[in-house]
């Protein structure tokens, strides 16, 4: 029984790995409808940058602010130039841009930073430690504080603040939202630098789980089963879907990996979806039907 535990709770953890990708896409999907496919390169990115100033002799805590401020910047041209000129289109149209966006992120990075693999050392143990008699990863342990943290944040942000009145009204009803005054652009300029804040904490987090490579982007499809599950539309559903997939893949890898011969992590999850699509298709906290403009 101990070792179900061990793996159930190891698992937990991991996948608030998952959630803090999923953050992303949930803060720009809320606020825009936009599902933004490049959050995966915006991860890549900014575990990239920080990793390439910390090599070239740039401080911890200076190359973090440079790299938060890039990020930011990133974002803000982003919505900028891609989300404003395409307001009013269609989804797939949307889907499309932010798609081609991770490619031209990609090509970005590695033309300024390179295309070779680095290691990323945040100076925290994986070794395990012992909880309770449980054995548990230490990094994964401070990557679930980390979330922890970073949802509190969030939810200071956009539920004691102005900004984050004005994007609970957006999200509502965009177009009562505009009709009372509250300027859509300056809220959807916003969201975007918050997620690249986000997409910066999550890069740092598995940029020293993985290294840094540009396979990184690819944490994106991981977050796809997170989104499903949990809602396209709430944060806490992000951290519960992520929850939800990273139990549900270590438990079926450990207890019925040896039943098909291994590696049903890898589409474990995916299977998991599929089934919430065909019972509850907008997720365990998602709205049924979301209108944009």
């Amino acid at each position: 029984m101990e070792f179900f535990f061990e793996v159930l709770i190891g698992g937990l953890l991991a996948g608030v790995m998952y959630s803090l990708v999923a953050i992303g896409f949930v803060l720009i999907y809320k606020a825009s409808g936009v599902f933004n496919f490049a959050q995966g390169a915006m991860v890549l990115f900014a575990a990239l940058t920080f990793v390439s100033l910390l090599e070239r002799g740039v401080p911890f805590a200076l190359a973090f602010l440079i790299t938060l401020a890039a990020m930011v910047a990133l974002a803000l041209v982003i919505e900028r130039a891609v989300l404003r000129p395409l307001v009013n289109r269609s989804p797939i149209t949307l889907f499309m841009a932010t798609l081609g966006l991770s490619y031209m992120l990609e090509g970005f990075a590695q033309a300024l930073w390179g295309a070779q693999v680095h290691g990323l050392e945040l100076g925290i143990s994986d070794a395990p430690l012992e909880v309770g008699g449980l054995l548990l990863s230490q990094f994964d342990l401070f990557a679930a504080g980390t979330a922890a943290a970073l949802v509190a944040l969030l939810a200071l942000l956009f539920n004691k603040t102005r900004i984050g009145l004005s994007l609970r009204a957006v999200a509502d009803d965009p177009l009562a939202a505009l009709a009372v005054g509250i300027r859509l652009q300056r809220i959807w300029a916003v969201v975007w630098a918050v997620a690249g804040f986000v997409g910066l904490v999550a890069g740092l987090l598995w940029g020293a789980r993985l290294g840094v490579q540009f396979s990184l982007s690819l944490v994106v499809l991981k977050a796809l089963p997170v989104l499903i599950i949990g809602g396209f539309t709430s944060i806490g559903g992000a951290i519960v879907g992520g929850l939800i997939v990273g139990a549900a893949e270590k438990l079926a890898e450990v207890y019925l990996g040896p039943l098909v011969g291994g590696g049903i992590e890898n589409w474990f999850p995916y299977v998991l979806a599929m089934l919430f699509l065909l019972v509850r298709p907008a997720g365990l906290f998602g709205e049924r039907a979301i209108e944009r403009v």
